[in-house]
């Protein structure tokens, strides 16, 4: 457990866009080099640039307002994206002959955790390169209000990921999150409100990595790792067939499955349901099955101890539970205008403590919301290998008590990222009118299926 976190803190203040233009051009002149020594990322390959292009032109020609919404499969998404904006639009639009007003640049939400995981330093960068900051789990007014501004008055347009984290799956999108949505139709009144023309859309984004050759070996070293601090015995000559890597990868999945099923059981005295194995004879099926069952009995310890209902679906879930713990952790009355005896904030440190704990039931399950029991199975490829094992990694570490933040690497990467279509927020406009719900509901839906539209699936 982060040692920080054994003391509460005073409340978490809202990190505000300060774009220096120092620090963008310093970022763009350091992003080449940062890309190659300190990611897996060997390549970028970029389709439907031009619409990209066409929308910045129409942007600085205040002809519309944007928000491009991408998939967030990866931690270097943030980087593949600002190569995007800073060297890949520029070359297609001088290309094309279209000219550009520069810098290319947008302006981005992103979760106020990051600077609490991966530092102070990320915040104050993120805050400099016109990033706006937003806690997921609640009605964050200030960063609502920030991420609106940007979106209607914004000297960029605006870019943000539906999904809210990442889910470490190339191919499979997890239930969006309708804020986007939500923020799209605000602009759309804000515009009709200050009576200007811009038409409001959202462009989506699609973010793919592939290895340049199939780390095998790699993976089977991985697994075996795995294997040994689990209690498994790895195999003295691991072969690199495909089948028989897919038996360890099941048979870890299992036993891990296994192993904590009763640790909930014996030691959080949950009853998981038993499946009947008469009516589902699908092996796959059934571990599918049972890892959701787990990951509802994870939340509910959480949702016990900070007496949350467990209503809406597991993202849903899991940002009531964040933002219940950072309640805990992050404390009006810790002001420093506040002073508190010794007692008073020794109960506070424990409380902070036992936060922490119970929201690490929520993570293990975070990291989980997209895995199903047949993704391997269904396409015996190297990247969805990789994936998996890097999530049950992710699982160990976190069982370990240690940061799930700095991966094993596995190989270089191509990045494929595809230009969806625009979709006209403002051609909905009557529709949400009539009624917000609905019209936040299928427009959500709509960009669900736009992203799932770019993923290239061989």
């Amino acid at each position: 457990m982060n040692q920080k976190y054994r003391h509460a803190q005073p409340p978490l203040e809202f990190i505000s866009p300060m774009l220096n233009p120092w620090v963008l051009k310093g970022s763009q002149i350091i992003l080449p080099f940062w890309l190659q020594t300190q990611t897996e990322v060997g390549e970028i390959n970029c389709q439907g640039v031009e619409t990209l292009v066409e929308c910045y032109q129409q942007f600085q020609e205040k002809k519309i307002r944007f928000l491009m919404a991408f998939r967030h499969p990866n931690i270097n998404d943030p980087y593949c994206l600002a190569y995007l904006w800073w060297r890949i639009i520029p070359q297609v639009a001088k290309q094309k002959k279209i000219p550009l007003k520069k810098p290319i640049h947008a302006h981005f939400m992103y979760d106020r955790g990051i600077p609490i995981w991966a530092g102070e330093k990320v915040g104050w960068l993120y805050s400099r390169l016109g990033g706006t900051s937003i806690q997921r789990g609640k009605m964050d007014l200030m960063g609502l209000r920030s991420a609106r501004h940007l979106f209607t008055d914004g000297e960029f347009p605006l870019a943000a990921s539906p999904e809210g984290a990442t889910n470490g799956h190339n191919e499979i999108i997890s239930p969006l999150e309708p804020g986007l949505s939500q923020l799209s139709f605000w602009c759309v009144e804000d515009l009709q409100k200050a009576k200007r023309t811009e038409s409001v859309l959202i462009v989506p984004i699609g973010i793919q990595y592939h290895y340049f050759t199939p780390p095998w070996e790699k993976i089977s070293n991985l697994l075996s790792q795995l294997e040994t601090e689990s209690g498994l015995t790895p195999p003295s000559q691991p072969s690199l067939n495909e089948t028989v890597l897919y038996q360890r990868l099941y048979q870890l999945a299992e036993y891990l499955l296994k192993t904590i099923e009763e640790f909930y059981r014996d030691f959080y005295h949950k009853t998981i349901p038993q499946l009947d194995t008469q009516t589902i004879n699908n092996p796959n099926l059934a571990l599918g099955i049972r890892l959701q069952n787990l990951l509802n009995t994870a939340l509910s310890v959480s949702e016990d101890y900070f007496n949350l209902e467990p209503t809406g679906n597991v993202i849903d879930r899991c940002r009531r539970i964040e933002q219940a713990g950072w309640d805990y952790i992050y404390r009006l009355e810790l002001k420093p205008t506040h002073p508190l005896s010794i007692v008073e904030r020794g109960l506070a440190d424990r409380v902070a403590e036992e936060a922490e704990l119970m929201m690490w039931h929520m993570r293990i399950v975070e990291s989980f919301v997209a895995v199903t029991g047949y993704y391997v199975k269904e396409k015996l490829i190297a990247e969805r290998f990789a994936e998996t094992t890097l999530l049950l990694w992710d699982l160990v570490a976190r069982i370990k008590g240690e940061s799930s933040f700095f991966r094993p690497q596995l190989g270089k990467q191509t990045v494929q990222i595809t230009i969806g279509e625009p979709i006209s927020v403002s051609d909905r406009a009557l529709d949400y009118k009539k009624n917000r719900r609905h019209a936040v509901a299928s427009l959500t839906q709509d960009l669900q299926t736009a992203l799932d539209r770019l993923i290239i699936r061989d």
